[in-house]
């Protein structure tokens, strides 16, 4: 699993992490950690970009989860956006469409982080 994290100009204090990848049992760990990393250092407000995603555990599900926990009592907040179409059906199947928002773009994930 590969990760770039970037910011934009026009959407100050938004984190954006790029995943490329698997998010199974091996790259779980390595997103768990990026993910860590960025929260203890103070980011808030992440949105997930998983348009180069192209599959999801069950334990890369559990990850998004203890995320959002995670960043729940900080008043943080995860925004996914860009799943391909069979991640988005499994976000579906799995009742993380009530849990996450799901945003088409960045731009629209920045937005909802309001």
């Amino acid at each position: 699993m590969d990760i770039v994290e970037s910011t934009s100009a026009g959407s100050p204090g938004v984190l954006t992490l790029t995943l490329n990848g698997r998010l199974d049992a091996d790259g779980t760990d390595t997103f768990a950690g990026r993910l860590a990393i960025c929260i203890d250092r103070g980011e808030r407000r992440i949105v997930l970009d998983l348009a180069a995603v192209d599959y999801v555990s069950s334990v890369g599900l559990r990850s998004l989860v203890l995320g959002a926990k995670r960043l729940a009592p900080l008043g943080g907040r995860l925004v996914l956006c860009q799943p391909q179409a069979r991640i988005r059906q499994l976000l579906d199947i799995a009742g993380f469409t009530s849990m996450f928002p799901i945003a088409a773009s960045r731009d629209e994930a920045a937005e909802r982080m309001a």
